[in-house]
């Protein structure tokens, strides 16, 4: 699969479409339904570009935003701002944006022993020390793995965007516990049980959590491209 296609799959999971192809919600999997933001770009490796607008962003300005975007160079960079940044946020008049690196995790990806899956019906064997908020939400992040430590959760990866065709990580780690590798074992045993559902395991990240890029590096996590958000 290319790199386009999985950056189309990525926007797909983050928020909603309507029949236009513009941009409506975040696509959260709990309740509520917050506006997407009016900018999205996707940049690849492979030197296309992927641009989506929200509904209320006026037509003329759409059109030059996409010709902007076309003119996009490959990414390779984390840390690197669209060609075009000036062009975008003046356009937008833009105040706040946000960007990182975008990941696919690999099917060789290898989880470590003490991950176990956590569903609505085991979740109340565990402590949930510093992750109370888990229980809440356990039915509709599925599929959920956890590190557990003498009973008690301590690193945990959930889908927090999904779509029938790809899900988006979520992780959290304790802080004491970080460090240890414990998070890319996660992410792994996520992901395997996300591909045992038909379906492709992603990650993405900011451009400034280099402790997450540190997960990314160490679950052998494969990158594609750097989106870019104009709220």
């Amino acid at each position: 699969m290319d790199a386009h296609q999985l950056m189309e799959f990525h926007v797909r999971a983050l928020f909603t479409h309507d029949r236009n192809m513009r941009l409506r919600k975040v696509n959260e999997p709990w309740a509520g339904e917050a506006p997407a933001p009016r900018f999205f770009l996707g940049r690849t490796i492979e030197g296309t570009a992927l641009c989506r607008l929200r509904y209320d962003v006026p037509e003329g300005i759409v059109e030059q935003l996409a010709e902007l975007c076309a003119d996009e160079p490959a990414v390779w960079d984390f840390q690197a701002k669209p060609k075009h940044f000036d062009e975008y946020m003046n356009l937008l008049q833009g105040e706040r944006f946000s960007m990182g690196p975008c990941f696919v995790i690999p099917e060789e990806a290898a989880p470590i022993e003490r991950v176990v899956r956590i569903t609505e019906e085991n979740c109340s064997e565990f402590r949930l020390d510093g992750f109370e908020w888990l229980a809440q939400e356990i039915d509709c992040v599925q599929p959920c793995v956890a590190l557990v430590d003498e009973g008690r959760v301590v690193s945990v990866c959930r889908s927090v965007r999904i779509t029938p065709e790809a899900h988006e990580a979520g992780l959290e780690t304790i802080e004491a516990y970080r460090g240890r590798g414990y998070a890319a074992g996660v992410v792994a045993g996520w992901a395997a049980a996300v591909r045992a559902g038909g379906v492709l395991p992603l990650y993405s990240t900011s451009w400034d959590n280099l402790a997450s890029q540190s997960v990314a590096r160490k679950a052998g996590l494969i990158f594609y491209g750097v989106n870019f958000i104009i709220t």
